[in-house]
């Protein structure tokens, strides 16, 4: 189906040709002047110096031809030209309701189809296993998921991977810190040939106190005021715990029986600590891929590189050379493996894209990270181009989105200063929406009747479900609505309010709509099974009706420039333009039973518009607020 905004592109394209012009000229945009008119088109004043005529006289000429047309044919109820030669124009109600009756029965709501399906790849998560996830975590999981939704509405085959550090040096450090605490452990026997216990030797918050413990005691602080002198006996045992952990961590890699065990052990302990944080963000991922996943084909990525020439050794270390003539500062190279053979990140992070190559041949990778992470990705991306570890036409695609701050523009922390669990991030905002909820039930309802969601009978459990599901949109559509590259406050006040742009004031708008569809139905009257809507009667029908025309173009948009901001920034809109139809419009109290169909179709079109665009942004609705 094609946009709406096409269709009527299209009738102004056919009058600028009719008229002998050329029909790329009648462009038809929004109108920047809304109080004006509805539609725009500046095309005439392109054409003035080619056909020797004021650019008046030929936008005249456009609306003779736009005249002719006539009935359900013609798009535009009014067409005004407005010197020095511009084309306003309303669109024909008829023309548009006509429009939204095939948007209704359409499965895409009006978002065309790709002229190519793709396949993609998105890199979202990267947690370090054993570790809580933090509100550092936070962007990634929702913007990616978000994208990843986007993506699959515009028609495209999406797989999202989570990509765990899993194998890496802080492997080492718990099993280093677990040796020191129980040597007992069969793991650490290197005679022992039985069958290891089932059970995992520690609990999730034992693991994750053992981490930090561990880190602290390779990485010691040197304290404010302390001499070197003082500082450099816990220098030493820092340095001596840290080869230990070292040592640890090669032997873990190299296969060592015990170690491969205890990994297993803390892999299923973090996993499934790490699925239930996920699903509390409704995030998931089809790959649950770490760094071990391409610890086997390292070595063979390696020697094809060294022997291809693509990688050199530059100071002990191998590395593959990514500047370019064009660029305008120092590019580093990439490095593939330390002095001492060790692998890094871009080890993995290239053998990755090797694995996803051979395995699922896609045709984007885009990965949602940290904008600080921008000259890395930017090195990888080269170094894959460059060594053939990806396609030439293989997309690779950053997205680097911006941090999340407290009020005092500094990254959000908990009271004493540490790093915020993002558990208790969506804690905190889940209490903040039971109490609003509550405190509206024990006000006798007032707040909910009048979003339609009447809290009368609500019970504790109910409660705590419809918190849970608004405090979700609360988090989201406050992380979505700014665009990702940039830094954002997270204010639990006014991300938490029904007023204003924020998750509750949509879900509200949803409610009240299902709310009157749900008593429409209670008064006997029956919903045809197809939405056929009527010509709009009042200016804030054809409002409501003009921002749903919009949403396939919105959609499709979204994903071409990989932006779920401007989905928020629509539903918006799409709740403003329903509330203001709500307002002045009288729905169930309307006798005239034609009429009052009209405004129920209208209003299960845009119950079902909300019940997609949120489900892009990863979040869905209650039945009652």
């Amino acid at each position: 189906m094609k946009a709406f905004l096409q269709t009527v592109t299209e009738q102004m394209q056919a009058a600028f040709e009719q008229a002998g012009y050329p029909k790329e000229s009648g462009v038809v945009t929004l109108s920047n002047r809304p109080d004006l008119c509805e539609l725009q088109c500046n095309g005439a004043m392109a054409l003035a110096k080619s056909a020797h005529k004021a650019p008046f006289v030929i936008a005249q000429e456009i609306a003779d031809e736009l005249a002719k047309v006539s009935g359900e044919d013609a798009a535009f109820s009014k067409v005004e030209v407005v010197k020095p030669g511009f084309l306003n124009m309303d669109v024909s109600p008829a023309f548009l309701a006509k429009y939204l009756s095939q948007m209704a029965s359409d499965e895409r709501l009006g978002a065309k189809e790709p002229e190519k399906k793709k396949k993609i790849i998105i890199d979202y998560g990267g947690p370090n296993v054993a570790k809580p996830l933090h509100v550092g975590h936070l962007r990634s999981a929702v913007i990616g998921e978000a994208v990843k939704r986007i993506a699959r509405f515009a028609g495209h085959e999406v797989i999202g991977d989570i990509h765990m550090g899993d194998w890496g040096l802080q492997m080492g450090l718990i099993i280093c810190e677990l040796k020191e605490r129980k040597p007992e452990l069969p793991y650490f026997d290197e005679s022992f040939e039985g069958e290891y216990p089932k059970e995992a030797p520690f609990t999730i918050s034992e693991l994750e106190e053992i981490y930090p413990t561990a880190s602290g005691k390779a990485n010691p602080k040197q304290a404010e005021g302390e001499s070197d002198e003082a500082f450099a006996p816990r220098k030493t045992q820092g340095d001596a715990y840290k080869a230990k952990a070292m040592e640890c961590t090669k032997r873990l890699q190299d296969g060592q029986r015990g170690y491969r065990a205890l990994w297993d052990h803390i892999m299923a302990v973090s996993v499934a600590d790490m699925k239930k944080n996920y699903e509390n963000l409704n995030v998931d991922f089809e790959y649950w891929n770490g760094e071990s996943t391409v610890h086997d084909r390292i070595p063979g990525m390696v020697k094809r590189l060294k022997d291809e020439g693509y990688a050199h050794l530059s100071e002990g270390a191998l590395v593959i050379d990514v500047a370019e003539e064009s660029d305008t500062k120092q590019m580093p190279p990439c490095m593939v493996l330390k002095s001492d053979g060790a692998s890094l990140y871009n080890t993995t992070d290239l053998a990755t894209l090797e694995m996803r190559r051979e395995q699922d041949q896609p045709d984007q990778v885009i990965y949602v990270v940290d904008k600080r992470q921008s000259l890395y990705f930017e090195q990888i991306f080269r170094a894959a181009k460059k060594s053939k570890i990806v396609d030439d036409d293989t997309d690779l695609f950053f997205l680097g989105f911006g941090t999340v701050n407290g009020k005092d523009g500094k990254p959000y922390k908990t009271r004493e200063g540490g790093v915020m669990r993002l558990s208790d991030l969506i804690g905190q905002i889940r209490e903040t929406m039971l109490k609003k909820i509550l405190d509206n039930k024990n006000a006798g309802g007032s707040n909910g009747e009048e979003a339609g969601g009447e809290t009368e009978g609500l019970d504790m459990k109910e409660a705590e479900t419809i918190a849970n599901i608004v405090a979700l949109s609360a988090i989201k559509y406050g992380d979505l609505s700014n665009q990702a590259a940039k830094d954002y406050i997270f204010d639990i006040d006014r991300f938490t309010s029904f007023e204003g742009d924020t998750g509750p004031y949509i879900l509200y708008t949803i409610v009240r709509i299902r709310s009157i569809l749900a008593k429409y139905e209670k008064s006997g009257k029956e919903m045809a099974k197809d939405i056929a809507i009527a010509a709009m009667n009042s200016a804030e029908a054809k409002e409501l009706a003009l921002v749903l025309s919009r949403f396939g173009a919105v959609a499709v948009n979204a994903y071409e420039e990989l932006a779920p901001h401007k989905i928020c920034a629509y539903v918006y809109e799409l709740a403003n333009a329903c509330n203001r139809f709500y307002h002045s419009t009288r729905i169930l109290g309307e006798t005239d039973e034609a009429k009052q169909k009209g405004y129920i179709d209208l209003l299960r079109l845009t119950e079902r518009v909300f019940t997609v665009a949120i489900d892009l942004l990863g979040f869905t609705a209650p039945e009652r607020m």
